[in-house]
């Protein structure tokens, strides 16, 4: 069997830059096109956004419990088998998503936005769970896993250095000087990123090798056995409550973005700059998160940052900063222990999922991921559902071009409200619950090593 190499990182991040060229570009400008283009209440949004993740609460362990009961094709996989079942279906979704449908009547007008967005959340599911759930069969070296878990980072960095460009195609400036949205750029964006998530997503299969085999149990496969088991683990709890925190950041900040710099800066457009700045400082992170995990051990190097955060972002929700640029790099402080999370989370997780092993002697990782993502979802769910309520509750108006400069600041106080709510989870679920020191993870993985051989 080939040995694990550069090869596995390179195709392990575009498994990541699949998912998030539509997954990203729904999350940050669906609700967007859905208010500005459609002109549909945000409180309808969130009422949507409500609704569709309490069917992920049903969907995803259903969706992340298939590749722990059923083997399908002639490759003896687990987990990519899956990928490509729901990799064309999510590009798909994605492009109905921004398709301009404001000439149907209201009613029609409403279904379609419902369909559109549920088909991407289950098709979305379909390709994150054994995804995400892929690494751990990967490679068990810790070193390893670390590696892909920063390689993934990288593959949502590279989404987002290509949704930089998008506000030059979905604004115009108008002859009064006015930003309108562009209907058909939202569509020709979503067209190409549909495309994108299917090259990417091959080039993750082609590249990666399942190594691990494992059987979910003696006994067969029993969910409820599963869910008893994550009360047990303690760590993955603690990087549930915090994976919400960074979720909620991810989403909100890239939800409710648009609207801040559009509302509250009138430059609906330096999204493009602020999303290209903020990649040199990932790239500088990138040769530095390995030494400082192997000198501080992962939740360390999460914590501190997390609290440098804390102090930066009540600052910035205290103190209004009418600079843009100012803000901006304010903002990359109060984000700093999410950026340093975002990294470290994969490698995180799959140390739960040893540990989740070691505890119950059952190895059942699509479900275990499944239920970790649920937490991930309802982060997400609570950003976007706060988001729209809360944009209705300020005196947002889907109906106007601009807003006024009193809801302008309401926005602010929301956007700036969003990394402090963060910071909190994070240093709550790492600080407080995860007990998981590196000394035992090696020691848990050297163990399950064992009993596989003895297998």
């Amino acid at each position: 069997m080939k040995k694990f190499g550069a090869k596995d990182q390179v195709a392990y991040a575009l498994g990541d830059t699949g998912g998030s060229f539509v997954n990203l570009y729904v999350d940050s400008y669906f609700m967007v096109f859905c208010t500005y283009v459609l002109k549909i209440s945000p409180f309808f949004m969130g009422n949507l956004f409500l609704i569709s993740r309490l069917w992920d609460a049903v969907n995803d362990p259903m969706m992340g419990s298939l590749p722990d009961r059923f083997k399908i094709g002639k490759s003896g996989d687990r987990f990519k088998p899956y990928i490509r079942i729901f990799m064309i279906p999510l590009a798909v979704s994605g492009v109905l998503c921004f398709t301009d449908v404001s000439s149907f009547s209201s009613v029609w007008k409403h279904i379609w936005v419902c369909f559109a967005y549920i088909m991407y959340g289950m098709c979305y599911t379909g390709t994150s769970m054994p995804y995400g759930s892929l690494a751990s069969v990967i490679s068990v070296d810790s070193v390893e896993r670390t590696k892909l878990s920063r390689a993934r980072s990288v593959g949502g960095m590279i989404v987002g250095i290509a949704l930089a460009v998008v506000p030059q195609f979905i604004w115009f400036t108008n002859s009064d000087g006015v930003q309108e949205p562009v209907p058909e750029g939202f569509f020709m964006l979503a067209v190409v990123f549909g495309i994108c998530c299917v090259l990417s997503y091959s080039g993750l299969l082609a590249g990666t090798t399942e190594r691990v085999k494992y059987e979910t149990g003696t006994s067969g496969y029993s969910y409820k056995r599963v869910l008893a088991g994550v009360f047990k683990n303690r760590p993955l709890i603690g990087a549930m409550v915090a994976t919400i925190g960074s979720l909620i950041s991810i989403t909100g900040n890239s939800q409710f973005g648009s609207f801040m710099w559009k509302e509250y800066y009138n430059q609906p457009q330096m999204v493009t700059y602020v999303t290209l700045l903020t990649m040199p400082v990932m790239l500088l992170l990138f040769p530095v998160v390995p030494p400082l995990v192997k000198k501080f051990g992962k939740r360390n190097t999460i914590l501190v940052p997390a609290v440098i955060g804390f102090g930066v972002s009540l600052f910035l929700f205290l103190v209004p900063i009418a600079n843009p640029w100012l803000f901006f790099v304010l903002n990359i402080l109060a984000t700093f222990g999410n950026s340093m999370f975002t990294m470290l989370v994969w490698a995180l997780v799959t140390d739960c999922l040893d540990y989740q092993e070691y505890v119950t002697g059952e190895r059942a990782d699509g479900s275990v991921y499944s239920i970790f993502t649920f937490a991930r979802k309802l982060g997400s769910t609570i950003a976007s559902t706060v988001a729209s309520y809360a944009l209705g509750w300020i005196g947002y108006n889907s109906q106007i071009t601009t807003q006024t400069a009193e809801v302008s600041n309401r926005i602010r106080m929301l956007y700036t409200a969003i990394p402090l709510v963060t910071s909190i989870l994070m240093i709550i679920g790492l600080g407080l619950i995860f007990n998981l020191k590196k000394e035992e993870s090696d020691r848990i993985s050297a163990e399950l090593k064992k009993r596989r051989e003895v297998q």
